[in-house]
């Protein structure tokens, strides 16, 4: 590096108030316990417990369908297992905070977390078992 050369610019922020579902990325991206419709609210949780506290990013499903990467959660020290993570997985927030974008990603860091509404209730019922490849053939 060139001595003198200014340091590449920090991004700017957008200060929000967005509402969505605490999710684990991993199952939501990847596919592997269905699709999207099926790795969200209570048929998700523990899931979503065991991914965060393994260290998979989480994020928050938008009310707009759009994915935030959840970087730190108030008072939380670490990203991913943090306390504060932890006890919202699953749970439906509206949240103010910091909304970075950069390559396509959306990225937030809340300040606040304004409302819970809890854990949205959706059921094996709903969604059937995941993952479908789970679900035995019939004996011939």
């Amino acid at each position: 590096m060139a001595a003198g050369a200014p340091l590449a610019a920090q991004a700017a922020g957008e200060r929000i108030r967005i509402t969505g579902e605490i999710i684990d990325t991993w199952c939501y991206f990847s596919g592997v316990m269905g699709g999207p419709e099926a790795v969200v609210g209570s048929a998700h949780h523990t899931c979503a417990l065991w991914c965060s506290a393994g260290g998979i990013p989480v994020g928050l499903l938008g009310e707009d369908g759009e994915v935030y990467m959840v970087l730190k959660i108030e008072g939380d020290d670490a990203s991913a297992g943090g306390d504060t993570q932890l006890r919202l997985a699953s749970h439906e927030i509206t949240a103010d905070g910091m909304l970075y974008r950069r390559d396509g990603l959306n990225y937030l860091v809340v300040a606040e977390v304004v409302a819970d509404a809890g854990i949205v209730n959706h059921s094996h019922d709903d969604f059937g078992v995941t993952p479908g490849f789970a679900i035995p053939e019939p004996a011939e």
